[in-house]
């Protein structure tokens, strides 16, 4: 009998597991998207119990659409299979649960995090340190920065997302995409939203348009909004993949 392997990632410190490597270990038989589709029916919800990313292909092929989803949610996954082979993978979930809770693992992660927050010390302890020169360099590099955070200071209310990316130069489709392939927002329906770890920050807010449809019928339409907060974030996320608003490429 073949040994289970799953592999396990671990994101801020969250076990998660790829639905696809699930899927092939089950040995499923039906189509990946249509046994994903089949098994959200029983409740499972995006953002919580899992998120979704397009996963690169071994061959250089068109990118697949797979999810991460959580130790719970694929130990509810084997159950509902059934099968032998989905009671071993349970099984194989729970034991690494208790391996992840154990007192040595717990021992483990705490002195990981007290080394990062050594070595983040040091790191901080050394800027004190600058000189004059080094600093007065900094200042000069943040003059672009403090232009553009000039005209959001001076803007009030929300945004849509289509004027956040003509600061740009881009489209709300690409600004779009881009927050999602960086694991910003996912989309539900027609409307994007935040993941978990941004949805509390102040960044956007529903508001709710009425439109008519094709009968003449006023329909309620919701509507992701960004604040001025959020609309810095974006910035701040961009800049580090070295993408300015065109008020910045102009002045450098």
């Amino acid at each position: 009998m073949n040994e289970i392997t799953i592999a396990v990632k671990f994101d801020n410190d969250n076990p998660t597991v790829s639905g696809r490597e699930l899927h092939a270990a089950l040995m499923v038989d039906t189509r990946y998207n249509d046994w994903f589709k089949r098994m959200c029916e029983y409740g499972f919800i995006e953002g919580k119990d899992f998120y979704s990313f397009l996963s690169k292909t071994s061959d250089g092929g068109r990118p697949s659409k797979d999810h991460q989803l959580t130790i719970d949610m694929a130990k509810e996954l084997c159950m509902i299979q059934r099968t032998e082979i989905g009671k071993r993978c349970r099984e194989y979930f729970l034991n690494l649960e208790r391996q992840w809770n154990s007192p040595d693992a717990v021992m483990a992660r705490a002195l990981q995090i007290a080394d990062q927050k050594l070595e983040l010390a040091k790191q901080q302890n050394g800027s004190l340190i600058e000189t004059t020169a080094v600093q007065a360099k900094q200042i000069e590099e943040m003059k672009p920065k403090a232009n553009y955070y000039d005209v959001v200071l001076n803007s009030a209310g929300l945004m849509p997302i289509s004027t956040i990316a003509k600061d740009y130069g881009k489209s709300a489709v690409w600004l779009n995409k881009w927050l999602h392939e960086h694991g910003i927002q996912y989309k539900m329906g027609t409307v994007w939203l935040l993941y978990q770890k941004y949805a509390d920050r102040g960044y956007v807010q529903s508001k709710t348009f009425t439109v008519l449809d094709s009968n003449g019928d006023s329909i309620a339409k919701p509507s992701t909004q960004w604040t001025q907060r959020g609309r810095l974030f974006i910035y701040e996320q961009l800049k580090k993949e070295g993408i300015l608003p065109l008020i910045e490429q102009d002045d450098s």
